[in-house]
């Protein structure tokens, strides 16, 4: 082998090297634990606690259970269906509250994700951090480790510190994109582990809809009957 190839050999050896070492150093996209918790519809919903996005306390036995209670877990803030999917529940929550319905929005985010998060994007409802996926568990939804996200705003561009720079924010868990209904009842009338970030909202918003009217036609049907 002469002097050429020798030098094209090993400089194939370092560009091949230096693929691997940056593919190494990519996160593998990690595996979601199998919950030991299966809860389907017409189960009780769990009772839980967690921290909103203002670093207060907040307890299930305060709010679900009073009407219908959406419950969304997502994968994490600033990443682009997450992004879609808090949009289309903040763009439909005049016609969610019309049905006496709350919303809950719960990722493995800490709170001062969720805050920034909400102010970024103006989300109008709850955000809550279940960094030890607590949460998650207890209503049977998969998880996987945390990431990095850079976060960013309506207008496509990087949010900065306060010394003007861009940053990243860390979460501890992933969740895997599931959506729950629970009604007066306490009772998860609404489980969705297929969910479809733009039609979250819709899909959830048609269902109460449809429930409600089926609820009304019994009640007609069982004063006439009577």
């Amino acid at each position: 082998m002469n002097v050429k190839s020798t030098w094209l050999v090993a400089a194939l050896l370092i560009v091949g090297g230096t693929v691997s070492a940056a593919e190494e150093t990519k996160p593998a996209a990690p595996a979601a634990e199998t919950p030991a918790v299966v809860l389907n519809v017409g189960d009780a919903a769990p009772a839980f606690k967690g921290t909103d996005d203002q670093g207060k306390a907040w307890d299930s036995a305060e709010h679900v259970g009073k009407n219908y209670t959406v419950i969304y877990f997502y994968p994490a803030d600033f990443t682009g269906g997450c992004i879609k999917q808090a949009e289309t529940f903040r763009d439909t929550m005049n016609q969610l509250t019309e049905q006496g319905v709350t919303v809950l929005g719960v990722s493995g985010d800490a709170v001062k994700n969720h805050e920034l998060f909400k102010k970024a994007w103006s989300l109008n409802y709850t955000l809550l951090a279940d960094e030890e996926g607590k949460i998650a568990e207890k209503f049977g939804v998969p998880s996987s480790k945390g990431g990095q996200v850079m976060p960013y705003g309506p207008d496509r561009k990087p949010l900065l510190n306060e010394a003007g720079e861009k940053f990243r924010i860390e979460r501890k868990a992933t969740f895997a994109r599931w959506t729950f209904l629970v009604g007066p009842n306490g009772k998860v009338l609404y489980k969705n582990s297929k969910v479809v970030p733009a039609h979250d909202a819709k899909q959830v918003l048609e269902f109460i809809q449809r429930e409600k009217a089926g609820t009304e036609g019994s009640t007609r049907s069982s004063k006439l009957e009577s």
